[in-house]
């Protein structure tokens, strides 16, 4: 019987020539990350324990990026602990402000994390880095401490659910939204402890930017991890920023599956994500229909702050404004983008439509700082999660949507389809 792209990579960093669901393995860890909310409880672990040196200090990835750049003495002082740690361990993948992104764009952007590789990070969206063919799973601080210190760490071998991509897709149609229709159909527990593995002919017409968002929210659905297997796409992207060698993964023929799960693009249209679960899902012609109205619209994320992600705002937001009373804030996921959305003109689109524009930060997707809303606000965000208090006020609301309904919606002042607001 042969086996899936992650129970290769498992098995490959086990030492093992195979695995099967539901074994339990010790493994070899290529990358443990924390940033810095997670990182000092990591830090305090490792001290207690009387560690005085990394396993392997270019294997580690410190990223503060959730209260970047520090809103409060609390969150400096996590920082300037997670800051005197890296430079005491000689951390290599160490990022200060300036550099500093948010962590699930900025290190595969950077070429730190690659296919094949097996990643453990102490955020539970670290399953982003499937999109480009690694093995990427969230853990808690007291197993980064552990991977940190060791290189190693435990896994009981998941299952997978293939999810066959086929058919083509609508205008507007993005991986944000895909994900979400798989969401909404099988659960937020319905791939409980499971590996979701995307495939099938449709999954050429996603860029890997958006394969990097379709696994961030894997998580969503319970999962292990999530993977999309490397193709031509994911090389030519992954080569252009590779800091070392890696091993492309991919599923045999015939690998046991869980289950199989089957979507048609053609018959999909993006939606929205209501309060307060990311599978609470309903097409955004039926939303629109409401006339919601929104008080704030964020786009950015480790989601979708991404250039590409960007400039389909930017599209829908030349020559329109803002609808009045509704806030805009957008927030290029890394430095780069920045840069580029600079460059090539986004940013001055941005800022004629009447949007704010910050730093590259996590900020208001947890409602750390940057948008927090008030009680009873409505937000559309391009986010991976609506939980009830997530962006703010336990009492506010948050819809997740894809940048085109995003940003269409701060020009229309509700939630609309972006075909349907006014030149």
């Amino acid at each position: 019987m042969g086996m899936t792209a992650s129970e290769k990579i498992i098995a490959d960093h086990a030492g093992r020539d195979s695995v099967s669901p539901g074994e339990i393995v010790q493994v070899k860890v290529d990358l443990a990350l924390a940033n810095d909310i997670t990182a000092p409880i990591a830090i305090e672990n490792l001290k207690k324990a009387g560690v005085e040196k990394l396993a392997d200090p270019e294997k580690v990835a410190l990223v503060p990026d959730h209260f970047t750049p520090n809103k409060d003495i609390k969150a400096a002082t996590q920082a300037l602990m997670v800051r005197r740690f890296a430079h005491d361990m000689h951390v290599k993948w160490y990022f200060e402000i300036g550099e500093v992104g948010v962590e699930h764009a900025l290190l595969p952007e950077k070429g730190v994390v690659l296919p094949g590789d097996l990643v453990l990070g102490a955020d539970s969206h670290t399953c982003t880095y499937g999109g480009i063919g690694a093995f990427s799973t969230g853990v808690g601080s007291t197993d980064i401490a552990y991977a940190m210190a060791t290189g190693e760490t435990w896994l009981k071998v998941p299952p997978t659910i293939r999810v066959d991509v086929n058919g083509r897709k609508l205008q507007w149609f993005y991986g944000k939204d895909l994900i979400l229709h798989l969401i909404g159909r099988i659960g937020t527990d319905g791939a409980t402890y499971m590996s979701l593995e995307f495939t099938g002919d449709g999954m050429a017409a996603f860029s890997v930017e958006e394969r990097l968002t379709i696994c961030n929210m894997g998580v969503e659905a319970g999962a292990k991890n999530a993977i999309v297997p490397p193709d031509d796409v994911t090389l030519e992207w992954v080569n252009k920023r590779a800091q070392r060698d890696y091993k492309v993964y991919s599923s045999d023929s015939d690998a046991a599956y869980h289950s199989v799960v089957e979507l048609n693009l053609s018959e999909l249209e993006p939606c929205v994500a209501r309060p307060y679960s990311p599978g609470n899902v309903s097409p955004v012609s039926e939303v629109e229909s409401e006339k919601i109205a929104v008080d704030q619209v964020f786009i950015g994320s480790c989601t979708n702050g991404w250039f590409s992600d960007l400039k389909i705002a930017a599209e829908i937001l030349k020559d329109r404004k803002v609808c009045k009373g509704v806030r805009l804030i957008i927030i290029p996921a890394t430095p780069e983008i920045w840069r580029r959305c600079l460059k090539e003109g986004l940013m001055e689109i941005f800022v004629e439509a009447g949007a704010v524009i910050g730093p590259p930060t996590c900020g208001p997707c947890l409602g750390g700082h940057m948008g927090v809303l008030a009680e009873g606000e409505v937000a559309i965000s391009t986010s991976n999660r609506n939980f009830v208090g997530r962006m703010g006020h336990p009492k506010s609301q948050v819809y997740l949507a894809n940048p085109a309904v995003a940003a269409a919606s701060a020009v229309a002042g509700y939630i609309i389809h972006p075909d349907n607001i006014r030149a």
